[in-house]
């Protein structure tokens, strides 16, 4: 099977240490094999990464790969914002994946600064017209702090008009509510690219734990099995390669825009997917 028509990109979190850094270049170096349209870097709420997040995006850029940092808004201030996009632009970065971010303990989204991803989109869009492409997140089984899956489209839908250029979705594990949603938001007029989010499995405990933080369903077949394996973890991932590569197989086959892989700094798992999937 060749993939090569589908793009492909690849999300990073910043690294706290110089060895974590030049990791990091080796892992971006084994996966810029792909052809990646994009690196994106994952930054912390109120801007307490800003500073790993903004050395990556500048290591991205000096690689020769198109760098998308991601900028979380809840409790910035309109001016923290253009300043920071701002230095963004002086760099050469020309995509943004716009969020809301986690609300920091004890606050309420009512407190001061930004409070939605749909008023950093509008924020943008008015600041800087189509200097940014704007990247925003999609939940194909919905936000977990959502009131209902009405209520999440809704919010989805907001975004888009508010003048996202496309989306990419939280990670799955059941193709079928991907297609839903799309189908969902296709049917309140939304026709931007929306880009599966794809999370290898390396740890079944690790990625329990993170699922059921983020709202990420695990199917229940499928956690059952990897419960069985126990400490196995020749068994945990050669299974858990198989469902992700058949998953991305249907998604590629039904016609997804590109996929975008969650990566968690480490490109082993993230590379034999892609080379199973013809790339």
């Amino acid at each position: 099977m060749t993939s090569n028509q589908k793009k492909l990109s690849f999300e990073f979190f910043p690294t706290r240490t110089p060895e974590g850094r030049a990791k990091q270049v080796v892992t971006r170096k084994q996966l810029s094999q792909f052809n990646p349209e994009f690196f994106s870097c994952t930054s912390g709420a109120g801007g307490s990464t800003k500073q790993g997040t903004m050395q990556a995006i500048q290591d991205i850029l000096s690689e020769g790969v198109p760098a998308a940092p991601h900028l979380p808004c809840v409790g910035m201030h309109h001016e923290e914002i253009v300043d920071l996009l701002n230095e963004y632009k002086k760099i050469g970065v020309r995509h943004i994946v716009a969020l809301r971010g986690d609300i920091p303990s004890g606050a309420g989204v009512g407190g001061e600064g930004l409070r939605y991803a749909n008023e950093l989109v509008s924020l943008i869009k008015n600041e800087f017209g189509d200097d940014f492409h704007i990247e925003v997140a999609a939940y194909p089984e919905y936000h977990p702090q959502a009131r209902s899956a009405e209520d999440d489209i809704n919010n989805f839908v907001r975004k888009v008009k508010a003048g996202a250029d496309s989306a990419i979705t939280q990670y799955f594990y059941n193709a079928d509510a991907y297609f839903r949603f799309v189908d969902d938001v296709t049917g309140r007029g939304v026709d931007i690219p929306i880009v599966p989010g794809i999370m290898p499995i390396a740890s079944f405990s690790k990625l329990a734990r993170f699922s059921d933080t983020c709202g990420a369903e695990i199917p229940r077949w499928l956690r059952l099995k990897l419960q069985s394996y126990a400490d196995d973890t020749a068994a945990i991932k050669a299974l858990a390669l198989d469902v992700v590569t058949e998953m991305c197989e249907r998604l590629l086959r039904e016609g997804v825009p590109s996929l975008h892989f969650y990566t968690l700094n480490q490109a082993g798992l993230v590379s034999t997917i892609c080379q199973r999937l013809g790339y």
